[in-house]
């Protein structure tokens, strides 16, 4: 993801993005940390000022985290154990390097003609039953919100379709609505996919 408009909004606005986000470990991070061998390499994929990169690292796993972000990259950095640096979605591994990929709500900002390429390649940079834990906003269509962000939204059966064709088995799904950094409130899903 390269919507220089979009990163520009997270390196202006990371003291609101921070605000809003702090918070216990959510119980969907919680449960892809108890999903990885003991000491494992993870991805934190657009990982904000590295919250759940923090956590992941306070439980003994290696964490790489990338972000767009210059000024996300520089807050992720700062969390002891994890290593941060900027990267567009398009800095993937082209080799099975992790145990587990976090794409918590930063896919989202993908083109719709760029996402399948980006789900295939997290396929790719997976170990065999590696897992992808992917959180996304549900809807239709592409719109910037109120911030100017772009957004891309799917359906439920979209994201699946595009999970399985990449070669993913979906193993768990939520969806819910939640209060966002524009302030809206909007429908979002969560799903958790082996590879």
């Amino acid at each position: 993801m390269t919507d220089v408009q979009t990163l520009a909004v997270y390196d202006v606005r990371i003291e609101d993005y921070l605000r809003l986000t702090q918070a216990p470990p959510s119980k969907s991070l919680l449960a892809f940390i108890s999903a990885i061998p003991k000491g494992g390499r993870v991805l934190d994929l657009g990982c904000g000022p590295g919250l759940a990169a923090a956590e992941m690292a306070s439980q003994g796993l290696q964490v790489d985290a990338t972000d767009g972000s210059e000024a996300m990259v520089a807050a992720a950095a700062k969390h002891p154990g994890v290593k941060a640096k900027q990267a567009t979605f398009d800095r993937m591994p082209t080799a099975a390097t992790y145990h587990g990929i976090y794409a918590n709500f930063s896919l989202l900002h993908a083109t719709r003609s760029n996402f399948s390429r980006y789900i295939q390649a997290c396929h790719t940079a997976l170990h065999s039953s590696g897992i992808l834990h992917l959180g996304m906003k549900l809807g239709r269509g592409e719109k910037r919100d109120a911030l100017g962000r772009f957004y891309t939204y799917y359906a439920a059966d979209e994201l699946a379709d595009v999970l399985t064709t990449a070669g993913f088995t979906i193993t768990f799904q939520r969806e819910g609505k939640e209060l966002g950094l524009a302030g809206d409130v909007e429908p979002f899903i969560m799903m958790t996919a082996y590879a």
